[in-house]
């Protein structure tokens, strides 16, 4: 079992900048990837992005690229993502998973609210 612990979301003006965390405990599983996905009202829960374990790779969704910096602390077993340049449309839950697996993300955080006002 891993337990996904989101923090850092709240209100933002558009242009503003916020810094998730996602802080991974429990059960000493092989954590693959560690991703940031978001859910908006009325929408689909859409990819953000993701970083691998193994080699520090990341991607990120065409619509974060420039403005979104996903990163990891391993002493702290922790995942960040800085979110610059905040727009009305990043608003969403953002929600924090891992792929412990190596094909899936299986575990899921409770997800923060980030609210980006015009």
């Amino acid at each position: 079992q891993v337990q996904l612990e989101e923090s850092g979301g709240g209100l933002v003006q558009a242009g503003g900048s916020l810094r998730l965390s996602c802080a991974a405990s429990g059960r000493a599983l092989r954590i693959f990837t560690t991703a940031w996905f978001r859910q908006a009202p009325g929408k689909e829960r859409e990819f953000v992005a993701g970083i691998k374990t193994y080699d520090g790779r990341t991607f990120y969704s065409d619509s974060v690229k420039g403005r979104f910096t996903i990163s990891r602390d391993n002493d702290k077993n922790t995942v960040y993502l800085q979110m610059n340049s905040l727009k009305p449309e990043d608003t969403a839950v953002y929600y924090c998973t891992s792929d412990t697996t190596g094909g899936s993300y299986d575990y899921w955080g409770q997800g923060t609210q980030v609210t980006v006002s015009s």
